[in-house]
């Protein structure tokens, strides 16, 4: 929570600072990878831009991962602090740097597969060896992210602009916590299903290792005034 609050108050000082400045500012409404986004764009020098604001996106699916199927309740939350330097004069191209504050996260509850069984490390079970198996992934914090873009929402004399981005943030390996309660088996099964969801466990984070780097694709609409 703490580098949420010091993102927001980079995003404060950085909004003061282009209080100063004579050109107006802007809203921008935006969609891509990240969600729906709203952000607030404000000169901070003659060639560069701050971006800041929020992106959200909520989705329900089904995922099979190895011989495990999953109902997953995916969230994806990021909050903006950017800046878009316009090297070159009245060009739209800019190179785009800053930090995210990253609250993507999943959540997931397992479902037996064929004939009510749960495979885990090769081994199956019932539903009664398992119980209710629940997971959750969530990522660094505090994202650094890169990018380009086209388009400047501050255009002098224009009012509507459109633009895009496409860049990356380093959102790190993928914290899993996959936990099996309510066992109504034998101890002795009950610790084997430990020991294999454990193993399912790690598996899963190896395979979010691929997910480290999260792709941007945004196109936004923007209003000054």
């Amino acid at each position: 929570m703490a580098r949420k609050h010091l993102i927001f108050a980079l995003a404060a000082l950085a909004a003061g600072t282009s209080a100063q400045a004579d050109v107006g500012a802007a809203v921008t409404v935006d969609a891509g990878t990240t969600g729906l986004g709203l952000h607030l764009v404000v000169p901070m020098e003659t060639y560069l831009n701050g971006r800041f604001g929020i992106n959200y996106f909520k989705h329900d699916f089904d995922k099979r991962s190895s011989k495990v199927d999953y109902q997953v309740k995916g969230k994806l939350q990021t909050y903006d602090v950017l800046f878009d330097w316009y090297a070159v004069p009245q060009s739209s191209f800019r190179l785009t740097g800053g930090i995210m504050y990253n609250g993507n996260r999943v959540k997931a509850v397992a479902k037996p597969g064929a004939g009510g069984k749960f495979t885990f490390n090769g081994k199956s079970y019932t539903a009664a060896d398992v119980g209710n198996l629940t997971g959750d992934v969530s990522f660094r914090r505090a994202a650094p992210y890169l990018g380009i873009g086209w388009g400047n929402a501050l255009t002098p004399n224009k009012r509507l602009n459109f633009s895009t981005d496409i860049g990356v943030f380093y959102q790190g390996k993928g914290e899993v916590n996959l936990i099996s309660r309510g066992c109504a088996s034998a101890n002795a099964v009950c610790n084997a299903v430990t020991r294999d969801v454990a193993v399912e466990e790690e598996r899963l984070k190896d395979e979010l290792a691929d997910f480290k780097v999260y792709p941007v694709l945004r196109a936004s609409l923007s209003y000054s005034f």
